[in-house]
């Protein structure tokens, strides 16, 4: 069990989401940057999914009423374990009574914090992430508050981990080629055209040129745009259709709205874009104030740079279990 000490608002327990149930309205929530997700579970020797807590407020602190192995994953907020500084993206061993400490990261903008088993809140609808706007998953459907207690799911019998940790090459670094590092806090984003772009005559070409600033209105649901407001060559009337993360829908004002993890499920804007799913990680941990720029995709480019991901994850996973394997076999 944790405890958790000091915590700011919307810190919230989410995992991959909840797929599946749009057609009735519930949107897939989870974390906004799963690879950090996927990465920190793989070593601890987690399923992929287990459930995490997602920090964006900070400073963040939390007590271990148990032993338990865990990792920080995510942006870095210079994580501190009874004062003493920890590795990001490795590995570590807290024992009871020991309390992790997370600061305001200097870039980026969510940490995630994740336990050897998991944390155990109720699977609901195949998840156990937090759905704020429903009031329902996680912890009571609502956010973290000083106070909470967390119980840890109890892992099943696994090969140790060693005594100094695994760690591991933070996707930001390992696929920096694929993935430009942001310059001048200007993010590149890749994206598709999508159903209603040609609408937008010359402004589309706007769309694509200009770089947009996310707006102090954006939260999980969506990041709303500000910039010079691009119109439609003439009046469009649309019924409702359905939505998903990373669909980017033009409001009448002008000002794009790229759809995130709480994404609505359905929406009458007009889509001029879609971001692809292998950036969405990296929109996830953009700051609010920062700005972002979309370079035009195709669908043969958004595949391979999922398979370069899924090339990457492949080789923590088969890291942490070689190095576990050995351990087995010395111990």
């Amino acid at each position: 069990m944790i405890e958790i000490v000091q915590t700011g608002p919307l810190n919230t327990i989410q995992d991959l989401g909840r797929p599946g149930y749009r057609d009735i309205g519930v949107s897939a929530s989870g974390a906004m940057d799963p690879l950090a997700v996927r990465i920190g579970n793989i070593l601890l020797g987690n399923p992929e999914s287990a459930a995490a807590i997602e920090v964006q407020t900070f400073p963040f602190k939390l007590r271990f009423a148990v032993d338990a192995d865990f990792v920080v994953t995510g942006a870095e907020g210079r994580p501190r374990l009874t004062g003493r500084t920890l590795l990001p993206w490795c590995t570590h061993r807290a024992a009871k009574g020991d309390v992790l400490e997370l600061e305001q990261p200097r870039r980026l903008a969510r940490a995630y914090i994740m336990v050897a088993g998991g944390f155990d809140v109720p699977l609901l609808m195949g998840s156990r992430s937090t759905t704020l706007r429903g009031g329902f998953g996680g912890n009571c459907g609502r956010p973290l508050a000083t106070g909470d207690t967390l119980s840890i799911v109890a892992a099943d019998e696994a090969l140790p981990l060693p005594k100094g940790g695994i760690s591991v090459i933070e996707p930001e670094v390992a696929l920096r080629n694929l993935f430009p590092e942001a310059i001048d806090g200007e993010l590149s984003v890749r994206a598709i055209v999508a159903g209603e772009h040609e609408l937008y005559g010359a402004d589309a070409d706007r769309f694509w040129s200009q770089a947009w600033r996310i707006s102090s209105q954006s939260d999980r649901t969506g990041y709303r745009l500000s910039g010079e407001p691009i119109k439609p060559a003439a009046p469009v009337e649309m019924r409702s259709h359905g939505v998903i993360p990373g669909v980017v829908q033009v409001p009448p004002g002008g000002e794009p709205i790229i759809q995130m993890s709480d994404a609505n499920t359905a929406g009458g804007y007009p889509k001029i874009a879609g971001v692809i799913e292998s950036d969405l990680w990296r929109l996830g941990q953009a700051r609010i104030g920062s700005r972002v720029r979309f370079v035009r995709a195709t669908h043969a480019e958004a595949r391979a740079i999922e398979q370069a991901v899924t090339h990457y994850v492949d080789n923590v996973r088969r890291t942490a279990a070689m190095v576990k394997r050995a351990l087995g076999v010395i111990g």
